[in-house]
């Protein structure tokens, strides 16, 4: 855990472009992160946080004017929603 005076310097320094997302998650998820860093030579979980994010937008777009992406994507959201459960606290 950072002390309180450098959390406060980070803040100071990328208030304008950043912001701390600190999340209770299964110990699975933070596997995953780590794994998902580990796969594409990322710097740790946080970086893969961004990086799904990254693809997941990436995903949207491409289902914008491809058949089979909008099929695959569709498939991820309901297969999430069915099994929700476990994946949340």
């Amino acid at each position: 855990m950072a002390t309180a005076k450098n959390q406060k310097k980070w803040r100071r320094k990328n208030h304008l472009v950043k912001s701390q997302l600190n999340v209770v998650a299964r110990r699975s998820v933070h596997e995953e992160l780590e794994q998902l860093a580990e796969s594409f030579q990322l710097r740790g979980k946080g970086e893969a946080v961004t990086f799904s994010a990254f693809v997941t937008r990436a995903l949207i777009q491409r289902a914008d004017y491809n058949t089979e992406a909008a099929r695959m994507l569709d498939d991820f959201a309901a297969a999430y929603h069915r099994d929700r459960d476990l994946y949340q606290n």
